[in-house]
């Protein structure tokens, strides 16, 4: 998506400007309702989707709330005008999904990002993670700990990353509460104002709105199913100076495709012939093979800075994750960390450890595969059937992209599966220039075949609508 700031108002930015102005002069009050976005349109001379587009970019940043079947209505609390940054609104923009996903209660949620708490922190590994915590060394579990971690669970994630062909030791190891955090100190370390950055496009969307924070030049590289188009990321390169790119290796999100070993050996040459960084996001590595060719494995920790986490193969309540790079490099970045939170949560790292040396993680792990491969065979079969034919992701993971049939707008197809209580995950925002084509859409194969979902894509699909 673009902004006010990047390029010339749009029609949704007027809207936007108005409806703010007149919150701001109060001439529209805290609490009090506004024109529905079909009576806005009309009376605007635009289209409902521009008007859709200006609310929801407005309940982002605040200054609008939404009640359901009641339409849309001023923020209770005032709006003040110096109240956020430019920069701030843009990046609330971007992760107006990830506010969607953690504050509002779907009734049924193919769109999220994360696991089902019934495969994970919810399953068999509940007993063992209550048995873990009472375990935990009365004084040293709650203390700050080390800025750098756990030692004992760094020592873990160098060993994981060894049998991944990637030379590491522990002093080389991070912890981090979860990769975005890890990646939240890549970017304030490495990136300033103005610097040229490359992403996946589809890609990982709260990583661009950390970007636009750090007010970085944001520049999408096409994905393609076996990984970077190199044709595309070497034009790129070769467009100007560039800091660093950022890009996720296997399982995908939110295409669930894999890096192929041909792609990972021409990223590598090409950050190095431009000597860029590379950022190397590899949050289902617990479930993949160790033998897969990862950029860190080719490039080494020298070039290659890289992200791992548990939140997705463990529990995301934990928040534990690492990076790995050279030691100068992680070096600043623990002292960047120190700086920030001082510390991660040796809690939650001893658990993790403990999980680990007692084999109950790898076992948690061979039932994750069962159930991600038998709910996508399920998913496949069953989104087929309803018009939807996709390819299996070759490496598994949580995510399916799905090209929506007969040109229906997703914007339109993602409200009306809220006005049901279906939380869906819209192609446009995975792009950094909101430029997906065809409109597309993220589902979560442990949500996919919930026959309410299937129930709502087949008539959807099948009957015309005026979108």
């Amino acid at each position: 998506m673009q902004y006010p700031a990047m390029r010339t108002a749009s029609k949704s930015d007027r809207i936007m400007a108005q409806v703010l102005g007149a919150v701001e002069n109060g001439l529209l009050k805290p609490g009090s309702r506004i024109a529905s976005i079909r009576t806005a349109a009309l009376n605007q001379g635009v289209s409902k989707n521009t008007v859709a587009d200006a609310y929801d970019r407005l309940v982002a940043s605040g200054v609008l709330e939404v009640r359901r079947g009641a339409g849309y209505f001023v923020a209770q609390l005032p709006v003040r005008q110096q109240a956020r940054r430019q920069d701030v609104m843009e990046a609330l923009n971007l992760i107006s999904l990830l506010r969607e996903q953690t504050d509002h209660h779907y009734r049924l949620r193919p769109g999220e990002g994360r696991p089902p708490p019934s495969w994970m922190e919810e399953s068999e590994l509940a007993r063992h993670l209550a048995q873990a915590g009472r375990r935990q060394h009365r004084g040293e579990a709650h203390a700050y700990g080390s800025s750098w971690g756990y030692a004992p669970l760094r020592e873990q994630v160098a060993l994981s990353l060894t049998e991944r062909s990637i030379r590491c030791s522990a002093d080389q190891v991070l912890l981090t509460q979860g990769a975005n955090h890890a990646l939240d100190l890549v970017i304030r370390q490495m990136v300033v104002p103005g610097d040229r950055v490359l992403v996946d496009d589809p890609g990982y969307y709260p990583l661009f709105a950390k970007l636009r924070l750090a007010k970085a030049e944001v520049i999408g590289v096409r994905r393609n199913p076996d990984g970077p188009d190199l044709r595309d990321l070497g034009a790129k390169l070769s467009q100007g100076p560039t800091r660093a790119f950022f890009t996720q290796s296997f399982a995908h999100n939110p295409t669930g495709g894999t890096l192929s070993p041909p792609i990972a050996r021409g990223v590598v040459e090409l950050a190095e012939q431009h000597g860029v960084l590379l950022v190397e996001d590899d949050a289902f590595a617990d479930l993949l093979p160790s033998t897969k060719p990862r950029l860190a494995s080719l490039g080494g920790l020298g070039r290659v800075l890289y992200v791992g986490t548990y939140s997705k193969t463990l529990s995301a309540s934990l928040r534990v994750g690492f990076l790995a790079g050279g030691v100068a490099t992680v070096e600043a970045l623990n002292d960047l960390k120190l700086l920030t939170i001082v510390s991660t949560s040796q809690y939650a790292e001893r658990l993790v450890a403990r999980l680990i040396e007692e084999g109950h993680y790898l076992r948690h792990l061979r039932r994750l595969r069962r159930r991600v491969e038998a709910a996508t065979t399920e998913a496949l079969r069953n989104l087929s059937e309803i018009g939807l034919p996709l390819n299996r992701p070759p490496d598994g993971g949580f995510y399916l992209w799905a090209e929506l049939p007969n040109g229906i707008p997703e914007a339109a197809l993602c409200r009306l599966a809220a006005t049901q209580s279906i939380f869906l995950a819209p192609g446009a925002v995975f792009s950094p220039g909101a430029t997906i084509r065809p409109p597309a859409l993220r589902i979560n194969v442990a949500h996919a075949s919930d026959p309410h979902f299937l129930t709502f894509l087949r008539r959807s699909f099948l009957k015309p609508r005026p979108w």
